[in-house]
Order: C-alpha cells, then structure tokens, then sequence
C-alpha cells in the first residue's frame, strides 16, 4: 500500500545516509514494526495481572534451581 509521509528534509538526508533513498520503504516498514512490538510490549506490562502464573509451569514446582539442574543433566 503506498501512503504520502512529510518529513523534515534533514530526516530524509540522515535516514539516506544510512539505508539510501531505495532502501526507505524497507526502512520504515522496519521501524514500524519494532514500534508496534514494543508497544505492545509495554502493554502487557501495563496489565495489573501478572504475566507468569505458576500453574503454566508445573515443571517448576519443585524450583527453578532443580530444574535447571535437570535440565544440565539432560533430563
């Protein structure tokens, strides 16, 4: 989809610097992407319930030390 952004002239010259002027539509579909995700991000951390809840993770039960341990061990 082709959409019309106005940016500062200077903008333009430093981000053509780094990718070119061939490379901008990859360039801006990147950084909005990594946007989206980090929004989405702190969102999540915004929530008043916790993200980790121990019933998803039984195999923790007896501590994150003995798993690890297992888990060295190849079990």
């Amino acid at each position: 989809m082709r959409i019309h952004v106005v940016l500062p002239e200077d903008l333009v010259g430093e981000i053509d610097k780094v990718v070119g002027s061939r490379g901008r539509s990859a360039f801006f579909a990147d950084l909005a992407r990594r946007e989206i995700r980090r929004r989405r991000l702190l969102a999540i951390f915004e929530q008043n319930e916790p993200i980790w809840k121990d019933e998803d993770h039984p195999e923790l039960a007896a501590g994150a030390d003995k798993r690890v341990r297992q888990l060295r061990r190849g079990r």
